[in-house]
């Protein structure tokens, strides 16, 4: 019997408007449903209608959290799918990987393909970024921001957290998001909790400092897909107009995200 490889993993890539945290984090578990179904990879990149703090899967965060100056200051919450601790999405630019699990067996060997693409497309931006070395342990998901302290294996720059990212996984596909500063803002987060940390948030680093001014949003989109294109050059654009089933999706997950006892659930 003959046997055949099998088919190389086809990608597409989509830019998406701003949005707010609830259909943002909506798009991407739909898109982890549609790499089940479809067999595709699909980067996405993508910005915040307003000031959204996502909170980590299994974060504990119910109460810790002053809801009234947040919303005095225009803050929003949502709770990411992915683990990790709490970031600010507003000055910086998200990505989010989706894929059948075959794309990478393992959680690490799909971070490095993934972080690999991230680093040619901030090279291309001008921008020498590394992977966070060994001595760099997975902090544990508290209060602290996520740009506080990098994990082994995080893309750093000049020592500090440039790109933040999460990956999980269910039932045969994968969900990989993060962000990559322009600006460092995430001390606002501890600004907001409901007894604020006396201790100061460690600097980020950033596009804007490494580069000497904040990118467009489009400049770092663009270097995105460049990069994908490089790594795999049959990618294609996503035209989710065309694809019922995942509009679907989109809403049906929406109603999860907008619902307080998912984003206060702890």
């Amino acid at each position: 019997m003959t046997t055949h490889p099998p088919a190389p993993l086809q990608w597409r890539h989509l830019i998406s408007p701003p949005l707010d945290g609830a259909a943002n984090m909506a798009w991407d578990l739909a898109l982890m449903a549609r790499a089940r179904r479809t067999g595709q990879a699909v980067l996405r990149i993508y910005a915040w209608r307003s000031p959204t703090i996502s909170l980590g899967r299994n974060q504990t965060a119910r109460g810790a959290y002053d809801l009234a100056r947040a919303a005095s200051r225009g803050v929003t919450f949502v709770r990411r799918p992915t683990g990790g601790r709490a970031l600010l999405h507003y000055h910086e630019v998200t990505y989010s990987v989706t894929a059948p699990e075959a794309f990478d067996p393992s959680l690490r060997g799909a971070y490095t393909r993934i972080n690999a693409i991230l680093l040619d497309a901030l090279t291309r931006l001008g921008v020498r970024a590394e992977l966070a070395g060994a001595r760099m342990h997975t902090p544990s998901p508290g209060l602290s921001p996520c740009f506080a302290q990098p994990s082994q294996g995080e893309i750093v720059a000049d020592g500090h957290k440039l790109v933040g990212s999460a990956q999980w996984r269910q039932d045969g596909a994968l969900l990989q998001h993060g962000s990559i500063l322009m600006e460092d803002d995430q001390q606002l987060i501890g600004d907001l909790l409901a007894t604020p940390n006396p201790v100061p948030t460690p600097p980020a680093a950033t596009l804007a400092s490494l580069l000497g001014a904040e990118p467009r949003f489009d400049a770092v989109a663009n270097a995105l897909v460049d990069a994908l294109r490089a790594a795999v050059p049959e990618t294609q654009p996503l035209h989710p107009a065309t694809d019922a089933v995942l509009s679907r999706a989109v809403e049906r997950e929406t109603t999860t995200f907008v619902d307080d006892t998912w984003t206060w659930r702890r």
